[in-house]
């Protein structure tokens, strides 16, 4: 018998059951179980924090910057990332400090970004926001297993290559890699919350880490084979492309190295996983920032510039699926494995705000529900005795058959566009200027209550005029890539 009369499970004692005692009986205050708002203790760190961003933002497509830079030219291309890079850090900053409503230690919490511009703006812009968030969410779902599938077919086609020779085109259907895939995140998309996944995101980070530099080594290798650097001021160059093509591949090349860093809607979900302050979690969450974007930079910097230095006008989309290089064929395998395992982090990193959302709202729509509301206890382990409680893996039915149908309905729909990552680029186009620019900007305005037509608003709304701008001449090319794309569509039939 516990305190004030309340019974203490020593097995599997239902955690959201804990917070509702917790907070009744007032023990949250200077518990050493739970924080200021009744949930259990949150434990993470910079460094946790950290390896959630990198694992979001470092996906496969630091390997296409080659071909992005490409487009560019060594002075804009460089430049561009660079420009980029504090961007992302000033406006994740903005919104760092938009976690807490009011004090940044005692505030109020925002756990979601629809709470946070929920807090700050309200009306419309709530529902606007949530749409643009989940359906990035969903979209990058969809890229996600395309990429990994294609990395999946790259291992088999290198060894092709090598035993048939460079000249035979192996083509192979990627469908059954996207179902192998789909399958993996079935299972993995079982774990319930962000603050559990921290191992995945570590492992996932660590295996960006290792493609990357992978990468650029065969670059690096390749340059000297060659000779020299490969590339001009400018990019490719007219006559290789037409005019217009020029203009198409500059406005996407410009996007996707924009939308390479965006993490916003994420950032408030990450940032909810950091234990309680002292410091503040806001400043954690900056230091999370300088330390992710300082990384993710360097990285997109040498694998960037490198496989442009490589290739030149030529470089790939993919350094390592786009068969830039064939030998030595094993390390390809391995830095190819190596994406594969990083994108099923990526992946559940990305969906988790969503698998809340939804969560969360059917449980305020039936909260009755033993279907949407029961956690069935599974035990992972027997007593060791003295007393002590066993692990538990608490399931739940409405969250294994939704996850499992959202996994299902993304990868049914990556195998009918193979060619998602166009759309996938326009979502990004179409979300960047919003989830990562306008709405992080007006709430610092607002939590700040900065004056209107001061100096300080007039360089914000500069800003985010001109992230608008981006977004909408990158939108266009990615509707041009899309266009390209229907021309020679056929559903489940792709091979690469």
């Amino acid at each position: 018998m516990g305190e004030n009369g309340v019974v203490a499970s020593k097995l599997c004692y239902p955690a959201a059951a804990m917070e509702v005692v917790a907070a009744e009986l007032g023990h949250t205050a200077g518990s050493k179980l739970y924080d200021d708002d009744g949930r259990l203790k949150r434990t993470g760190t910079m460094w946790t924090a950290s390896a959630h961003i990198i694992t979001a933002v470092i996906g496969s497509g630091v390997l296409s910057l080659g071909w992005a830079i490409a487009q560019l030219g060594w002075v804009a291309g460089p430049a561009v990332m660079l420009l980029f890079s504090f961007v992302t850090y000033y406006t994740s900053a903005l919104l760092a400090d938009c976690y807490r409503s009011g004090d940044e230690s005692t505030g109020k919490r925002n756990y979601t970004y629809m709470d946070a511009v929920n807090a700050n703006l309200s009306g419309i812009k709530v529902q606007v926001c949530g749409f643009l968030q989940y359906a990035n969410i969903v979209g990058v779902a969809i890229g996600y297993t395309i990429a990994a599938s294609i990395s999946m077919l790259a291992i088999k086609r290198a060894n092709c290559f090598h035993v048939e020779g460079h000249g035979d085109p192996c083509n192979i259907s990627s469908t059954p890699y996207m179902i192998i895939f789909g399958v993996a995140e079935i299972f993995f998309s079982q774990i319930p919350d962000f603050d559990q996944i921290s191992w995945l995101s570590i492992l996932a980070a660590v295996m960006s880490f290792t493609y990357s530099t992978i990468g650029l080594g065969l670059g690096v290798v390749q340059v000297v084979a060659n000779g020299g650097v490969k590339g001009s001021l400018t990019g490719i160059s007219i006559g290789v492309v037409t005019p217009m093509d020029k203009v198409w591949r500059s406005l996407q090349a410009f996007g996707d190295i924009a939308f390479a860093y965006s993490y916003s809607l994420i950032l408030i979900e990450i940032q909810d996983t950091i234990r309680a302050p002292p410091p503040s979690e806001s400043r954690v969450m900056r230091r999370a920032t300088v330390v992710s974007v300082a990384v993710t930079t360097l990285f997109y910097m040498l694998c960037g510039c490198t496989g442009y230095a490589a290739f030149g006008d030529a470089a790939p989309g993919n350094l390592l699926t786009g068969f830039g290089f064939y030998e030595p064929f094993w390390l390809l395998d391995v830095a190819n494995a190596a994406i594969v395992v990083h994108l099923v982090g990526a992946y559940q990193v990305y969906c988790q705000p969503l698998f809340a959302f939804v969560e969360k709202w059917a449980q305020q729509r039936w909260p009755k529900s033993w279907y949407i509301t029961k956690d069935i206890d599974v035990p992972l382990s027997l007593s060791g005795g003295g007393g002590g409680g066993g692990r538990c893996y608490k399931l739940n039915l409405f969250r294994l058959t939704w996850r499992s149908a959202f996994v299902v309905a993304t990868t049914v729909v990556s195998m009918l566009l193979p060619f998602f990552n166009d759309v996938v680029g326009f979502l990004g186009a179409v979300g960047f200027w919003p989830l990562t620019v306008y709405f992080p900007v007006e709430m610092y305005i607002v939590q700040k209550r900065i004056p209107r037509w001061s100096t300080r608003w007039v360089c914000l709304q500069l800003l985010s005029l001109a992230c608008l701008a981006i977004t909408v001449a990158s939108a266009a090319g990615s509707i041009a890539g899309i266009l390209s794309d229907l021309k020679v569509y056929k559903p489940f039939a792709t091979t690469y």
